[in-house]
């Protein structure tokens, strides 16, 4: 079915190619949040126009991924990975070019719908290059990387905002996207899934779905809950959710088959993604804030501040990756999840208008800690939770279910935020953001409970897991 890239450079260039690729659509998901206040000054925009420059990424990029994998199965993995790049790069400088907000806003979802068909694709072909004894160091390497990409977003956007302008925070793709493209047009081999079905209603359902849901979080700031729209966005996008899973169940090639999570490492690994993703993506949006709307960092200092946290991916991802190997994913993640919350946790317990940095330290490195520990075993974990041919189908879900909790993330813990706080002033914007960082930290714990449901498994080494399906042969 695959067609191999033959050799070890083949597969060096795969690894680089669909990593660097990676980290693009990655770092675009939070590389906006330190930008944000100068966005606001620079365009003007409310709160929840701020969280649809987030959001509008983000859920195009989640409602469309399982599409974008399924195209790839049937049209080509390289020239839909070619074509999504292509939307990415120049959606990027549409991005950069906006006028106003609500342009901004529409080409961020242009952005989005280019990376999920470029992101799930990038699993899929790397697998296929690189051979199953090497697959488990090549998958947690992709992994870390895509882990520092979300992570070192806030640095990246606010040097750039600060010392350039927050259009750079889009510029930057293009030469990138402008390099890659022919490198992966020479570099990378094609591959088909001949076999694989477009599902038209299943992605209408799931699209709908969740726009209405975010739609309605992200309206109930200015608007109330009780306000019609937001309350016919919410029972609107919980009905199509239902639907949606229903029709998982009963469609002859849906596009996600829910059969996938009876598999407890499926599902296990997917919903603690969920939650890791809403837990730590609505944190870093009112966090990266807080150190400048409040303690008066400018958009480097405020990125530099984070550090500890979001690039501890760097130091602990290798030695995360070894025990992944060593040991199995599933001690691994569950660790990095508890760690992360207990991050949180010590982060909101002593936030106040006036913080000082060494307060905020023991949270920001334990929490870093965990979220490189969740990073570098959680893309093997996925991919050997399912035969070789529906890995495609695997990796569009997990990035899909991480993008969901993404947006839910911001939308959520920004209504708590309103609700109990706002920007009229640094002790406003405090009392918003600690009950917000508190319910972060909670999803984060229920990530962990939620991961502890993944399966004992012997590391690539040893033998075979008991399960009578074909699996990948790669470290879990």
């Amino acid at each position: 079915m695959n067609q191999h890239t033959t050799g070890r450079a083949g597969a060096v260039w795969a690894l680089v190619i669909t990593s660097v690729a990676g980290f693009m659509a990655a770092l675009d998901n939070l590389v906006v949040t330190t930008a944000l206040p100068s966005i606001r000054e620079s365009l003007g925009g409310r709160l929840e126009e701020l969280e649809w420059t987030v959001n509008a990424y983000t859920l195009t990029f989640a409602v469309l991924l399982m599409t974008g994998a399924a195209l790839g199965d049937r049209f080509g993995r390289r020239r839909l990975f070619l074509g999504g790049l292509t939307v990415f790069t120049a959606a990027s400088a549409a991005a950069a070019l906006s006028p106003g907000i609500e342009e901004l806003i529409a080409f961020r979802a242009v952005q989005g719908v280019g990376a999920a068909v470029m992101m799930p694709l990038t699993l899929t072909l790397l697998t296929a290059a690189v051979p199953p004894a090497r697959r488990g160091m090549a998958l947690g390497f992709f992994g870390a990387v895509t882990g520092l990409a979300v992570a070192s977003g806030p640095l990246i956007g606010g040097s750039l905002t600060e010392h350039i302008s927050w259009q750079w925070i889009f510029w930057l793709n293009v030469p990138v996207g402008l390099i890659l493209l022919p490198l992966a047009r020479l570099r990378l081999a094609e591959s088909y899934a001949p076999e694989a079905k477009l599902d038209v209603p299943g992605t209408v359902l799931v699209s709908g779905g969740l726009f209405g849901i975010v739609y309605a979080l992200v309206s109930s700031t200015s608007d109330g809950w009780t306000d019609p729209l937001v309350l016919t966005g919410l029972l609107a996008g919980t009905f199509l959710l239902a639907v949606f899973v229903r029709h998982g169940f009963r469609a002859k090639n849906p596009v996600l088959p829910m059969r996938l999570f009876r598999d407890r490492a499926f599902f296990g690994i997917n919903m603690a993604s969920l939650l890791m993703f809403l837990g730590m993506f609505g944190s870093i949006f009112l966090l990266s804030q807080f150190l400048q709307n409040v303690l008066g960092y400018s958009p480097t200092e405020a990125g530099l501040r984070m550090l500890p946290w979001t690039g501890m991916p760097m130091l602990v991802a290798p030695v995360a990756g070894y025990l992944s190997d060593r040991f199995g994913g599933r001690p691994v993640v569950v660790t990095g999840l508890f760690l992360q919350s207990v991050g949180l946790g010590l982060f909101a317990a002593v936030l106040e208008p006036d913080v000082a940095y060494t307060a905020q330290l023991p949270g920001l490195i334990i929490g870093g800690i965990g979220m490189a520990m969740y990073f570098a075993p959680a893309a093997s974990l996925v991919m050997s939770s399912v035969r070789p041919g529906e890995q495609g189908i695997a990796s569009g879900a997990n990035n899909a279910l991480r993008e969901v909790g993404g947006a839910l993330g911001v939308a959520v813990l920004a209504a708590v935020f309103s609700a109990q706080g706002g920007y009229g002033s640094p002790q406003a914007f405090t009392d918003g953001t600690v009950p917000a960082l508190w319910i972060g930290a909670g999803v984060v714990a229920l990530a962990a409970l939620t991961a502890l449901l993944i399966p004992r498994r012997k590391p690539a080494s040893g033998p075979a897991p008991e399960s009578a399906e074909e699996r990948v042969p790669v470290a879990a």
